[in-house]
């Protein structure tokens, strides 16, 4: 176990891939003031954690995923009311691809937090993380070691001996982010009219979906609906057919050839302006930029 009062060496490049899982007492810390060099996943599994990022202030427990991105000032620790804090941590890079996931649980300053993750999708979380850290320890030669054992330290590993193993082990970090954003408490216990309503947007986000079309959906007046939806998902109902759209229009700049308009209208956007303004407002690069 690391030495809390140790000096911290540099966060790894941008390019590497390192894995670890730590077991750490209270005064346990991490401060970097320029941030980390590449993005940081912080995964808990038990006892809790607090993480500051920018300005961005939050409590990590047990089924939450914490994702920071690079160059802005950080700081975790075990949080002061907690007896320790079992978290599972990787830097690496995160495609673009990836980092739309991500946004619906932005919480400013290079700040992701999805919290309450299903109890039922946690051991397959934790499962992956134990995949990846066997990932980035291959050598190349015959099959990837074992996983070490659940809730066992796993010794910081770092994917640089073969190109393949970091690929390996980058597949498995998309698959947390995958299961993580995709699989909420939320989704699995939240009132299932407004499950029924997130699944109309995210099946069809190009639809010409009201609040009043949705309510209907679901039998409640616009009224009512909008209060439930906005109670149980912290968003608007516009809002959140806005961040699909979007998600909808990063995935196919990712996997398809089409040019921004037939992306825009594909996605639901009244112009390619519209949808150029909104996609850089939401993302921080433009379209074109997105696709690279």
């Amino acid at each position: 176990m690391p030495d809390p009062a140790a000096p911290l060496p540099d966060s790894p490049p941008a390019d590497a891939l390192v894995v670890g899982r730590y077991d750490q007492r209270p005064g346990y810390a991490v401060h970097r003031a320029a941030g980390s060099r590449s993005w940081l996943l912080l995964w808990t599994e038990g006892g809790a954690g607090r993480v500051r990022q920018g300005a961005a202030r939050l409590r990590a427990e047990a089924g939450d995923l914490v994702v920071l991105a690079p160059g802005v000032r950080q700081e975790y620790r075990v949080a002061e009311d907690a007896g320790g804090w079992h978290f599972w941590w990787v830097h690496c890079r995160i495609r673009p691809a990836a980092r739309s996931w991500l946004a619906p649980h932005a919480r400013g300053d290079g700040c992701h937090a999805v919290t309450g993750v299903a109890p039922a999708a946690r051991p397959r979380i934790a499962e992956e993380l134990r995949r990846v850290h066997a990932d980035a320890r291959w050598s190349g030669e015959g099959a990837p070691p074992p996983p070490v054992a659940a809730h066992h330290r796993a010794v910081p590993a770092v994917a640089a001996a073969l190109p393949r193993a970091a690929e390996l082990a980058r597949n498995g970090v998309e698959r947390v982010l995958l299961l993580t954003t995709s699989v909420t408490a939320e989704a699995e216990e939240g009132d299932p009219r407004v499950r029924r309503a997130l699944t109309l947007l995210r099946a069809d986000p190009a639809a010409p979906h009201t609040v009043a079309s949705l309510a209907a959906a679901v039998a409640l007046s616009p009224s009512r609906f909008a209060h439930l939806f906005t109670l149980h998902t912290g968003r608007s109902p516009m809002r959140a057919l806005r961040e699909a759209r979007l998600r909808h229009a990063a995935r196919l700049l990712e996997s398809t050839a089409l040019d921004i308009g037939q992306v825009a209208a594909a996605s639901g956007f009244v112009s390619p302006f519209h949808f150029s303004r909104a996609f850089r407002a939401h993302y921080g690069v433009p379209p074109r930029q997105f696709r690279g």
